[in-house]
Parts: structure tokens; sequence; C-alpha cells
């Protein structure tokens, strides 16, 4: 019996210094950041006041009136990348059978601005211990309920077949895609939107990660303060924005002549079952993914051409999975160009998966490599090539992804380009 397999023929984004696919792209290229002073609230009593924001206009991107209305800033960015992915893959939805269509969608904090908004209204920004319902948000509960940012992604593909939320902090988006995947892969759907969303650049968002100091105070410089792999990094920058992928069935792609961009040819999950926020320093539970997602995608480490890494710029993680490309891919990490996109677009947790898969697919299809903005400095402890400040062209037929997240969440995942998707035919 055939193996299935999933491919990716559609991209949609909604990112930090520009709106879509090409702006976003445009900016990795170009290696020029997206991180500025916050704007969308004031930020100044707090210890970071910096962020990557998008320059997000939801009329101009399509959403009518009553739905700015009812969906929060995430499910806004999700359905516009949603949107932009099923246009980019040239799939007609109406003609496939509703429940052969699938949704993945991932987010770290859901809807949060719509739920710290709503909650400062009816108790009169906090003087309240009973709060005042006589006049309640009439979409509160879509608020609240996760599964909302599936549902509207669903109700925009016509999906009638499986549909999931996963919530595994800022590995969310590789793990939407690799659940997308998976549902192609067990035969569950023959097309599935999968991907992640995240809209935290709220006060309570910032207030968390100011509290244990994991986010960068370089306020004076905010176009540089994000720098993974540098000796001088101070902490991640916190981000928005969403990422959506357009996976099909192998053969069905092939048979309507879509485009693939990447065969989703790999991945695997662990945890360190360690500590909420501390990271191993020997990274042996990424290491791990990382053999494993190989050895499913049936690749050598040899046949990594590059390595798009979690990158948060955190001396920790720095370390962290610095030790376990090491580990995993032996001689062959000191060879392998390895950079992070965090250090243009910010960390905007759950999301930042799905728009590093989506930059990955477009290094494939670009043979050309983001840069690690910023990386003036490289940390001597570390040692790889780390690919500063300026794109790098070259043939990638093969990318890792790799993300960490809080609570102990590792995932490694390998896209290979359309040349090397062998169908059983």
């Amino acid at each position: 019996m055939s193996r299935r397999r999933a491919v990716v023929t559609g991209v949609g984004v909604v990112a930090p210094g520009g709106i879509g696919t090409k702006a976003f792209w445009k900016l990795l290229s170009e290696g020029r950041t997206a991180t500025r002073a916050i704007t969308h609230f004031d930020a100044s009593g707090y210890r970071s006041r910096i962020a990557a924001e998008c320059d997000f206009d939801p009329a101009a991107c399509g959403l009518s009136s009553e739905e700015v209305g009812r969906l929060d800033r995430c499910a806004q960015f999700a359905v516009v990348a949603a949107r932009e992915a099923l246009s980019d893959s040239g799939v007609e939805t109406d003609q496939l059978p509703p429940h052969r269509i699938g949704v993945s969608i991932g987010s770290a904090v859901g809807s949060t601005i719509t739920l710290e908004q709503q909650y400062v209204r009816v108790s009169d920004a906090g003087s309240r211990w009973v709060v005042n319902a006589s006049d309640p948000y009439p979409h509160l509960y879509g608020a609240l309920v996760p599964g909302t940012l599936a549902a509207e992604v669903a109700w925009t593909a016509g999906a009638q077949g499986p549909v999931r939320v996963v919530s595994t902090g800022c590995t969310s988006g590789l793990d939407s895609v690799a659940q997308g995947a998976q549902f192609i892969e067990d035969g569950l759907a023959d097309m599935v939107v999968a991907g992640a969303t995240d809209a935290p650049i709220s006060p309570i968002t910032v207030a968390c990660f100011d509290a244990i100091k994991a986010t960068s105070s370089n306020n004076d410089d905010a176009a540089h303060a994000s720098r993974p792999f540098d000796r001088d990094r101070d902490g991640f920058v916190l981000g928005e924005g969403a990422a959506v992928l357009v996976l099909e069935d192998a053969e069905a792609a092939r048979r309507r002549g879509a485009r693939v961009y990447c065969e989703v040819a790999g991945y695997a999950q662990r945890s360190n079952a360690f500590h909420m926020t501390g990271l191993r320093p020997d990274g042996s539970e990424l290491a791990d993914a990382v053999r494993v997602a190989l050895d499913r995608a049936q690749l050598p480490p040899q046949a990594v051409d590059y390595v798009n890494a979690h990158g948060s710029g955190t001396r920790q993680n720095d370390r962290h999975e610095t030790s376990a490309f090491k580990t995993s891919l032996g001689e062959h990490a000191y060879r392998v160009p390895v950079s992070s996109i965090k250090s243009m677009v910010g960390h905007s947790l759950g999301a930042i998966g799905a728009l590093e898969l989506a930059a990955c697919a477009l290094a494939i299809e670009m043979d050309t490599i983001p840069p690690t903005a910023n990386l003036r400095n490289p940390d001597p402890e570390l040692g790889l090539d780390y690919v500063p400040l300026t794109a790098r062209e070259q043939r990638t037929d093969t990318v890792l992804s790799v993300g960490s997240g809080f609570g102990g969440f590792q995932t490694a995942m390998v896209l290979a380009a359309p040349g090397r998707v062998m169908l059983d035919v």
C-alpha cells in the first residue's frame, strides 16, 4: 500500500514588517528588523518596552466589520493568513469532499487581548472584585475558548474533517503542522489547513515575561535588541503574527498539477520533563527529536542544507540547541548554516514555529538562507555558522527547523524539496 505523504502547496503570512508572504520574505531576505517600541499600549512602566508588531489593518486585509467586531486580533491574523494560503495553493475547496478537509491551528496564549480588555472593562480597571456583568461583550465566550481559532479557519476553508487546536507553548506552530501532516499520512484528510497564530503584545503578557526577565531590556535600540547567538544578547523580543500552510496528499497534489513548495518529510516531539522555563544544557531531548525526525524522513544528517534555529536570544536557549545540533548532526553541525528569523520578526510565542516553517518553505523555493540579523559579535562559546547579517544564496533542498517551549516541549521538523518527494505509485 502506498505511503501517504504531506506536501506544502500554499503559504499565507501575517508578520511584523509587512502583511503577506511576499512582504515577509522580502524582510527576511534583506535582513531587516521589524522590532520597535511598543505602540499597542502605554508600556512606559515596563522593564521591556519593545516588540515586533504587525502593521495590520483588518479591513484592508479583507475582513468584514462583523468579523472585526467578533474576532480577537489573533483570530483575525489566522483567517487572513488562511485565506492567502488557500489562494496561493490554487485548490478549489468547493470541489473537494468537505469531510476530507482538515484544520490544525496552534496558539500559545489565544485571545489574550480580548480577554484582558474585557476584564478591564467589566471590573472598572480592576477596581471591582465582583465584575459588572450587566453589559457583557457578546463574543466573550469565543475569546475564552481556544477552539474558536480552529473553528474560524475551518469555516474559512469549508472544512468538515478533523479540526484541532494545538497549544504547546512556543512549539505550537511546529506541532500544529506536524498534526496536520499526520492527518494526511493516516488517511483522515486529503487537505489540511495548518499553522499557528498569536497576538500576545498586551500588558499582561509583557508583565509575565518582565517577571522572569526573559525579554530584552535594550529599549533604547529596539531595532538591534533581538540578537540570537550574539555575545551581547540579553533576552528575546516579543512578537506577534500568524502563518498558515496548505498541506495536501502528495499524490493528489501531483494529479491536480499543484505547485509544491516542499514535503513535510519528518518530525518528532520530545519533552525534557525538567523545568517550566529551564533547559538542560546538553540539549539531549532536542537532539533526540532531531534524530527521530531525520530517521522518519529517511535522511542522514549530512543531507541537511540549513538549520532554522529556535534562536530566541537567551543564553540558555543558544547553548541548549547548539549542543543539540552538535550531538544530533555530528561533524556536519560545523558545516551546515544555522540562522534565526526571530532576530527580525521577534518571538511570537505559539505562532513563531509556523512563521519559521513558512520561511523554510520559501528558503527551499528561493535557494536562499535568511540571516541572523544583529549578529555582530558571535558568542565564542557556541562555534557554529550562524549566517550573520546577510542572506546567503545556496542550494537548499533539505531544511531542519526546531523549537523549544516553556514546559519543556521540544520539536524538530524536516522539510524537503519537491525533488526529494518519493511518490509510491
